[in-house]
C-alpha cells in the first residue's frame, strides 16, 4: 500500500477558512493570523480583562484525563505494585498529606511513573484544588511549568483565551493549593527553588533521575530513593506476567538478570515479554503443546525448540523483542527512531505506516516494554533507541522524517484540527521538523506555528519559529524568513524581552522592505512602535542611565559663564622672558590637584535618549554659574549671560583695541615736532576697560590716562599703548603740509612718515630729582556697559591733505 495513502498534498490549500484566533496576552491583544502574521496592539482604554475562574471537580477530572497518555485499543494492561513499592507508596502519601514536598529519585526504568499513578489515586481529596499532573520532560526553566499549572487549575473565559503576564501569573499560582505530581523533572538548583517559592501552597512529588541537578539546601525537600527489585520480588513479578510458575532454569536466569540489571523493573517487564514470546514459539502456552498446529497458524509444524535468552540478550533485549513483533510494529519502531524516540499518536500511524491496523501496534510495543509513557504521549524506553539503531532501524531515518513532516504539515494546517490537539502532538511535530529537509521543514513550521500560538503552548511556538527561520535561511525563502522573524519579535514583546523583540522586528522589517511588502512592513513598524513605547515607559524604573557630571575645577575656561577674575597670578611665559599676568576663570570647585570627573547616576526623572542625557552636562548655551566658593575675585566685571552677547562684546573690544593701536602709532610717529600745550580748551579722554596693560607701574596705577596733565612729560612720551594725548582745537604745528600729521595725534618714536623724510626728535625732558608735586588725576569715565568709548571734540579742524597711517608694530614705550 502506498505510504501516502490518506494524505493530502501539503501544497494544496486546506479546505475551510483560515484559523484566526484572538487572545489576550498580558496588556496586549494578540491576533494570530496564519496568512499575514500575528498582529499585536495594546488593550483599549476601559476594556476589562476577563478574569479566569477555577475549575470544579468535573473540570479537574477531565483535565486529569487529558493529561494522561491516550487509551490504546485492546484490553488495558493491569498495573500491580510489588510489596516494596506499596511501602514507598504509603510513605509518599503520608508526606504529601502533611504538606511536605518530596523528591523521588530513581534511574530510568525504576517504575517512577507507575508509582506516581498509584499516589495520585490516594491523594485525590487531600488538597482543595485536587491533584495536578505535569510533565517536566524537556523543561529547563520554571516559566512554562507555572503556565501549565495555571492552565490546569484555572479555566480561561469563553470569549477568548488568556495568557497572563508574569506579574499576574505569579499572583494566581500563589493562591493554588494542590498536590502536584511532576514526572521527568530535568531542573534543579535555583530554577527549582523559583518554582517552589512561586507556589507556597502546593505539595510537590518530583520524580527525577540521579543525574538531574540536585536541589539547593534551602528547598527543604524530602528525599526518597527507588531501588531495584529483590530476588523474591523479581521471580514473583515474572510469574505474574507469564501467568505460570517458573522452572528452575528460568528462576536461575531471573536471578542472574537481577544481578546484571540491578533489579530495574523495566528489565523484568522486557524479560516477561521474552518469556511469553518463547512460550508462544514453543507451543507451550495454555497447555496446547500436544495439539497439532493448524494450517493457518503462523507456527510451523516442525518448529524447533527455542531456548532461554542469554544474559546479554536479557540485559539488552530490544533487538530480540523487535524481531518477534508484527511487521506494523517494526515499521512503527523505525518511525520512532527517525523522530529521536518520539512516537506519534496512534491515530497518525495508519497514514505514516501505510497499514490500517497500525494503531494496534502501540499496545503491542507497550506490552513488550519497548515504549514508556511520558506525559500525554509515548516514547521509546530508555536504551531502546540506541539498541535498535545499532541493528539498522535508523537507516531510513531521513525518508521517515520527511514523510512525517509532510504529514504533519497537512494535519496541523487543516481547519478541523484544534490548536489543543496540535499542542498535544508538539514533541512529535518538533522531532519531525528537526529531521526533515529544509523545504519540508519550512512548510511544517509555517503551518504549525499559528496553532502553537493559539494553544498558548509558547515554548513550542518559539522552538518551531527558530527552526523555521533557520530552514528558511538555508532554503533561500526570504518571505518565510521575514514571517518567522516577525513572529519571534511579537512573541518576545509579549514576554517582555524588549531587546530581543527589537532585533527580530528590525530584521523582519528589513526583509519585508526588500520584498516590497508594504502591508507586512506596516505591521512590523506598529509592533516596533510598541517596543519603543515600552522601552520609554520602563527606562527609568528598570535601568537608569549613567551621566557624566560637568568638570569641577582644574581647567581654564575659554568662555566661562559667571564672574571672571580681573587678574591672575604672574605666570612665566619662558625661562628668560618676563612674567605677565594671566586672566583666569573664577574657581568653581576643588583645586587643580584635586580635580576629578565624577560619574553620578541619573535622577528618577532622567531623560530617555542620549541627546537629552548630554544636554545638561554639555549645554549648547552657557548658563550663569553660581558665585565662587573659595577666593572672591579682586575686581570682577559681570559677563553677559548669553553666549552670543559675549562673542559680540569680545569682537567689539578687539576692534577698539586695534583702532586705539593705530591712533597711538600715528601719535608716536608725529611726536618729534608736536607739542600739545595745556590750555583751557576741550580735552579728549579715552574710556577703556579696566583691564590694565603691560605698562602698569609698581603702585598699580596706569601710566597712560594721566600723563597729559603731568608737567614732567609735556609731550606725552611716557604714555602707554592705550594713551591718547590731549589737543587743543585750532592749534597749528610746524611742518604742516603733505606730511602733516593728524591734529591732536603724536607719532611714536621710530615711526616713519609717509613722505619718506627723516623726522627730528627732541631730547627727552629729564624730570627733577626732587619728588614731584602730586597732582590730582584726571577723571576718566569707564562705563561698564560698553567696552570702549571716545569723546569727540566739538570743533576739530579737518586737514586739507590726506595722511596715510604708518605701519608700526610697537604699542608704546612700556613694552
Amino acid at each position: 500500500m502506498d505510504r501516502t495513502q490518506g494524505q493530502v498534498d501539503p501544497a494544496e490549500p486546506s479546505s475551510g477558512p483560515a484559523r484566526v484566533v484572538t487572545l489576550t496576552a498580558g496588556d496586549f491583544t494578540l491576533t494570530v493570523n496564519p496568512v499575514d502574521g500575528s498582529e499585536i496592539e495594546p488593550l483599549r482604554p476601559g476594556a476589562e480583562r476577563a478574569r479566569p475562574r477555577r475549575r470544579d471537580a468535573a473540570g479537574r477530572a477531565a483535565r486529569d484525563t487529558a493529561a494522561r497518555p491516550p487509551v490504546l485499543p485492546g484490553a488495558p494492561a493491569s498495573a500491580r505494585l510489588t510489596p516494596a513499592r506499596e511501602e514507598e507508596r504509603a510513605r509518599l502519601v503520608r508526606l504529601l498529606s502533611h504538606g511536605r514536598s518530596v523528591r523521588l529519585t530513581g534511574p530510568s526504568g525504576s517504575g517512577r511513573s507507575g508509582l506516581l499513578d498509584a499516589v495520585a489515586a490516594d491523594c485525590a481529596g487531600v488538597a482543595p484544588d485536587g491533584v495536578v499532573r505535569l510533565s517536566g520532560y524537556g523543561q529547563q526553566q520554571p516559566g512554562e511549568l507555572l503556565h501549565a499549572l495555571y492552565a490546569a487549575v484555572y479555566e480561561a473565559p469563553d470569549e477568548r483565551p488568556l495568557r497572563p503576564d508574569r506579574e499576574e501569573l505569579l499572583a494566581r499560582v500563589r493562591e493554588i493549593g494542590a498536590v502536584v505530581l511532576l514526572d521527568d523533572l530535568e531542573m534543579g538548583g535555583a530554577a527549582l527553588d523559583e518554582l517552589l517559592r512561586a507556589t507556597p501552597e502546593c505539595a510537590y512529588l518530583l520524580a527525577a533521575t540521579p543525574d538531574t541537578k540536585a536541589p539547593s539546601d534551602a528547598s527543604h525537600l524530602e528525599e526518597v530513593f527507588l531501588g531495584g527489585l529483590g530476588r523474591a520480588e523479581s521471580v514473583e513479578f515474572l510469574e505474574a506476567g507469564v501467568g505460570r510458575a517458573l522452572t528452575e532454569e528460568e528462576t536461575a536466569w531471573a536471578g542472574d538478570l537481577r544481578f546484571a540489571s540491578e533489579g530495574l523493573p523495566l528489565r523484568f517487564v522486557q524479560a516477561t515479554a521474552l518469556l511469553r514470546q518463547r512460550d508462544e514459539l514453543n507451543g507451550t502456552r495454555g497447555g496446547d503443546e500436544d495439539e497439532e498446529p493448524g494450517v493457518f497458524e503462523e507456527r510451523p509444524r516442525d518448529a524447533a525448540f527455542v531456548p532461554l535468552p542469554t544474559l546479554a540478550e536479557g540485559a539488552a533485549p530490544a533487538e530480540l523483542l523487535a524481531s518477534r513483533v508484527s511487521e506494523s510494529a517494526r515499521a512503527v519502531l523505525r518511525i520512532a527512531c527517525a523522530l529521536g524516540g518520539e512516537l506519534p499518536h496512534h491515530a497518525h500511524l495508519p497514514a505514516l505506516v501505510g497499514d490500517t491496523h497500525a494503531d494496534a501496534a502501540v499496545a503491542e510495543l507497550l506490552g513488550c516494554g519497548l515504549l514508556t509513557p511520558v506525559g500525554t504521549r509515548y516514547r521509546l524506553a530508555s536504551g531502546v533507541a540506541r539498541q535498535l539503531e545499532e541493528v539498522g532501524y535508523g537507516d531510513p531515518a531521513a525518508e521517515e522524517a520527511r514523510t512525517a513532516a509532510r504529514h504533519y504539515a497537512w494535519w496541523t494546517g487543516h481547519a478541523s484540527v484544534t490548536p489543543e490537539r496540535v499542542a498535544a502532538e508538539a514533541d512529535a511535530v518538533l522531532a519531525a521538523l528537526a529531521g526533515a529537509d529544509v523545504v519540508a521543514a519550512v512548510l511544517l513550521a509555517r503551518t504549525a506555528a499559528p496553532a502553537f500560538a493559539a494553544s498558548l503552548h509558547w515554548e513550542a511556538w518559539e522552538r518551531v519559529l527558530r527552526s523555521g527561520a533557520e530552514a528558511a535561511r538555508k532554503a533561500g525563502e526570504v518571505a518565510e524568513q521575514a514571517y518567522f522573524h516577525h513572529e519571534l519579535g511579537v512573541l518576545a514583546l509579549c514576554e517582555g524581552r524588549l531587546e530581543r523583540a527589537r532585533a527580530e522586528l528590525e530584521a523582519s522589517i528589513g526583509l519585508k522592505g526588500a520584498l516590497a511588502d508594504k502591508r507586512g512592513t506596516v505591521a512590523g513598524r506598529r509592533a516596533l512602535a510598541l517596543v519603543t513605547d515600552r522601552e520609554a515607559a520602563g527606562a527609568a524604573a528598570v535601568s537608569p542611565p549613567l551621566r557624566l557630571a560637568p568638570p569641577v575645577g582644574g581647567a581654564v575656561a575659554l568662555a566661562a559663564p559667571g564672574p571672571v577674575a580681573a587678574l591672575g597670578p604672574a605666570v612665566p611665559v619662558a625661562a628668560t622672558g618676563p612674567t605677565v599676568p594671566v586672566a583666569l576663570a573664577a574657581p568653581v570647585g576643588p583645586r587643580a590637584s584635586e580635580a576629578v570627573t565624577a560619574v553620578v547616576p541619573a535622577r528618577r526623572d532622567a531623560p530617555a535618549n542620549l541627546a537629552e542625557v548630554f544636554a545638561e552636562p554639555f549645554p549648547m548655551s552657557l548658563k550663569p554659574s553660581p558665585a565662587p566658593a573659595l577666593a572672591p575675585p579682586v575686581a570682577a566685571r559681570p559677563v553677559a549671560g548669553s553666549r552670543k552677547r559675549t562673542v559680540l562684546l569680545a569682537a567689539a573690544g578687539a576692534l577698539t583695541v586695534a583702532a586705539l593701536g593705530t591712533v597711538v602709532a600715528l601719535a608716536v610717529g608725529s611726536g618729534d615736532e608736536e607739542t600739545t600745550p595745556a590750555g583751557p580748551g576741550p580735552k579728549v579722554s579715552s574710556t577703556t576697560p579696566d583691564v590694565p596693560a603691560a605698562g602698569t607701574d609698581t603702585a598699580g596705577e596706569p601710566g597712560g590716562n594721566d600723563s597729559a596733565g603731568d608737567p614732567a612729560d609735556p609731550a606725552g612720551s611716557g604714555s602707554g599703548s592705550g594713551a591718547v594725548t590731549e589737543a587743543e582745537p585750532g592749534a597749528t604745528t610746524p611742518g604742516e603740509g603733505a606730511d602733516a600729521p593728524t591734529p591732536g595725534v603724536s607719532r611714536g618714536a621710530g615711526a616713519k612718515p609717509s613722505g619718506g623724510g627723516t623726522p627730528s626728535r627732541k631730547p627727552p625732558v629729564v624730570p627733577p630729582k626732587t619728588s614731584p608735586v602730586a597732582s590730582p588725576p584726571t577723571t576718566s569715565t569707564s562705563p561698564s556697559s560698553s567696552p570702549s568709548a571716545s569723546v569727540t571734540p566739538t570743533a576739530t579742524p579737518t586737514p586739507t591733505t590726506s595722511v596715510s597711517a604708518p605701519t608700526a608694530t610697537g604699542t608704546g614705550t612700556g613694552t
